[in-house]
């Protein structure tokens, strides 16, 4: 039983949260079966960033370098992702969306887009702007 408004955003949060991971598995399946859903989410920060140094990926979603080193390997071997060298450090390495990996992403993007549409279609936009408006709030306070 829900006994107040933190407890029942706590338990609406949980349910979200394990829903958006089945859909983060499915839609890193779409792109390829042996993608893992950790994966797919360097893919699209690829994709929104355009490209990015490992330990800058490392520091934005929080994971150990041996982490992230293996996880780009993998997107590598699947090519994915290509590394290129840093124009402003020859040490280090950029990673960038390959081709084949930049139409995969937008294609997955654009059907977990068209989803979500779908689920809700009759929604008001007024109500879809709030609902954004006060999950960016929950996102800058965690």
């Amino acid at each position: 039983m829900v006994s107040g408004p933190a407890e029942a955003l706590e338990r609406e949060l949980a349910v979200l949260l394990r829903r958006s991971r089945a859909i983060n598995r499915e839609t890193a399946n779409s792109v390829h079966p042996d993608l893992e859903p950790e994966a797919y989410s360097l893919l699209v920060r690829l994709d929104d960033v355009g490209q990015a140094r490992p330990s800058d990926l490392a520091t934005f979603f929080g994971i150990g370098k041996p982490t992230l080193s293996r996880q780009v390997q993998l997107l590598e071997r699947l090519g994915l992702v290509s590394r290129e060298a840093d124009p402003t450090d020859g040490r280090a390495v950029r990673l960038t969306l390959s081709p084949d990996g930049l139409e995969k992403v937008h294609a997955a993007r654009a059907a977990r887009r068209q989803r979500l549409h779908t689920r809700l279609e009759g929604w008001p936009e007024e109500d879809m702007t709030t609902l954004a408006t006060l999950l960016h709030r929950l996102n800058t306070a965690i």
